[in-house]
């Protein structure tokens, strides 16, 4: 039997168990796993910390390692939730977000793309912002 750590396209985490790899991956693709939470088919692994044998050689998985990847999953669900969910407005983010602050345009929730610096300069005016965690999409 294997354990693995799995997500529902909503960003519901949970386990399952499996007779093996290929067990896994073909109920996966047959849409067999449901999410407990929202019954969702939409399911993939997640990502998992490594098995890692402790000092004393007893098998014990590496508290670290787990934390880590629990934390790492966490950040990951939060930025697809934002590109799922607010309005990409690219390179114009620094504008798009002073004119929201200002209340020249709709109050709504963006992401885009600014530089340190132009990050800074928003912070500085009391425009509320924050860094998007996990890495940057190739496809947008």
């Amino acid at each position: 039997m294997i354990r693995y750590a799995l997500v529902c396209k909503n960003g519901h985490e949970f386990e399952g168990w499996f007779p093996g790899i290929d067990a896994c991956d073909k109920q996966l693709d047959k849409g067999l796993v449901a999410c407990p939470d929202c019954g969702s088919v939409k399911v993939k692994k997640a990502l998992m910390a490594p098995s890692v044998a402790s000092k004393k050689g007893d098998g014990a998985p590496n508290k670290a390692a787990m934390a880590f990847a629990a934390e790492r999953a966490k950040l990951e669900a939060l930025r697809r939730h934002v590109e799922q969910n607010f309005e990409n407005v690219g390179e114009r983010f620094p504008e798009e977000a002073r004119r929201i602050h200002y209340g020249e345009t709709e109050k709504r929730d963006i992401f885009g793309e600014a530089s340190l610096a132009e990050a800074k300069e928003l912070v500085e005016e009391g425009v509320e912002v924050a860094p998007l965690p996990g890495p940057v999409r190739n496809d947008a």
